[in-house]
């Protein structure tokens, strides 16, 4: 490889890793990539009108059913639609308690899936991290590149090597880098569901 296309491929690892910062939405999280702007935890009152979720707390799990069927709602393997009728034949058996039970449910679902929601953006910062330090590594590679180049008699073999290291580190940092656009959906999906299944109780209780 000549030395110009060293060169140039050392500057597109250092270009590429430097487009990893522009990623950031919001300068008050540098580490969330995401187009969406961060928001930590789902409001409750912007999903339910419901009846007042503060004094359920865990009570939610006291009640066999409710405890069993939060985990299947909030599940995104179990279609939508499916969901949702469940919530309505589970409220409609037992109208007296209709309004205690679709408190109790909301709440179990907001209390999993708000949880849910939150470890996978935990989870996306911890990946960007990551990614910054593979960034860093490819840069320091590039500069010692830059370093063997310039020395008289380099050994033209450890800059192939060299060479050719920083270009497969380029490309999985790439590949990765467009996985997690794909990942930032997931918050917002799952705050969708949960927009769903609050509508859907709402709806069976009012």
């Amino acid at each position: 490889m000549t030395r110009v296309g060293a060169y140039a491929i050392a500057v597109a690892a250092v270009l590429a890793m430097t487009a990893q910062s522009a990623f950031a939405a919001d300068p008050r999280h540098p580490d969330w990539p995401c187009n969406q702007i961060k928001v930590p935890e789902i409001s409750v009152a912007s999903i339910w009108a419901g009846p007042p979720i503060e004094d359920v707390g865990n009570a939610w799990q006291d009640d066999p059913q409710i405890r069993d069927m939060v985990p299947r709602l909030a599940a995104r393997r179990t279609p939508l639609e499916d969901a949702e009728k469940t919530i309505t034949d589970f409220l409609a058996a037992d109208p007296a308690r209709r309004g205690e039970r679709g408190k109790l449910l909301f709440a179990g679902l907001f209390a999993t899936l708000n949880q849910e929601r939150g470890a996978v953006m935990t989870g996306i910062e911890r990946f960007v991290q990551k990614q910054k330090d593979f960034a860093e590594s490819i840069r320091a590679k590039a500069r010692q590149l830059r370093e063997l180049q310039d020395a008289p008699n380099h050994d033209q073999t450890k800059v192939d090597e060299l060479v050719e290291s920083i270009n497969w580190d380029t490309r999985v940092f790439e590949e990765k880098r467009t996985t997690i656009r794909y990942v930032c959906e997931v918050p917002v999906t799952i705050e969708r569901r949960l927009g769903a299944l609050s509508r859907a109780i709402q709806q069976a209780i009012e």
